[in-house]
């Protein structure tokens, strides 16, 4: 996949995200072993003094990443990035809503973290959530380990803590900077790795029409689009999501969510 978002965005989230990460080893401690062919999976520990019993027995997913839709051929997955922001958020949850459409909304740890009411929101409409990582680092295929538990497992308290206690379903590395180890750990936390086949490249913001076109010309491709809700502008996406929605309806798709 193709890393397409800024460095700048990154930068300031990786910030506010020090004192998060540094914290992580004393509640969590991860372990990796070989399976029948090598392959390292993370096992989990729960040592953190408040742990909850489903937290040890959660289900796992598959750990392979998706893009198939659960509405079969003709479904469509909206997938919405780096939120919630209390600008955008709330204007994508609007027309959503008067689409009769569910997306997936990918947070970032520090906006649930910083935007609870948000959370909550998207959760009550009938959308789903997917860990975006605690501070969007797009170098997350070179990092260790460690680094990589960090980054996945705060976000997914984070974000669990900030909807009310409905965890993540999926799991998207920022940039598509996913790794072996960091899909099985998302899927052993049943998380399924997230993919995309359109990109909108609305981070880059193109215009609407450019916007616009690159949805109706690679959507045959698959069902899963990219779009953010955070990171700056995202005018662009509001008025680019406004025309798509309605278009993706009238070419007989249904939107759905990624397959688990």
């Amino acid at each position: 996949m193709a890393r397409h978002k800024g460095r700048g965005w990154h930068g300031r989230l990786l910030a506010a995200a020090l004192g998060v990460t540094a914290m992580a080893a004393a509640t969590s401690v991860w372990t990796a072993q070989a399976d029948s062919v090598g392959e390292r999976r993370p096992q989990a520990r729960v040592s953190a003094p408040d742990a909850r019993a489903e937290d040890r027995t959660v289900a796992k997913v598959a750990a392979d990443i998706a893009h198939a839709s659960d509405r079969g051929a003709r479904g469509v997955n909206i997938t919405i990035d780096d939120g919630p922001d209390p600008a955008w958020t709330p204007q994508v949850l609007r027309l959503l809503k008067d689409s009769g459409a569910k997306a997936t909304f990918c947070m970032v740890g520090t906006q649930a973290q910083a935007y609870p009411d948000l959370v909550k929101a998207v959760v009550a409409a009938g959308h789903r959530l997917c860990n975006h990582t605690v501070s969007h680092d797009t170098t997350m295929d070179t990092q260790s380990e460690a680094y990589q538990s960090q980054q996945i497992l705060d976000a997914e308290r984070m974000i669990t803590k900030a909807s009310g206690g409905v965890r993540p379903q999926y799991y998207r590395a920022p940039g598509g900077a996913f790794t072996p180890y960091s899909r099985q750990l998302a899927a052993s936390r049943g998380m399924r790795p997230l993919g995309w086949n359109v990109d909108s490249r609305d981070f880059e913001r193109p215009g609407v029409d450019t916007m616009v076109a690159t949805v109706k010309r690679e959507i045959a491709d698959g069902p899963t689009v990219l779009f953010h809700d955070a990171g700056g502008d995202r005018s662009q996406t509001v008025a680019a999501l406004r025309e798509v929605l309605p278009w993706l309806e009238r070419q007989g798709y249904s939107f759905g969510f990624p397959v688990r």
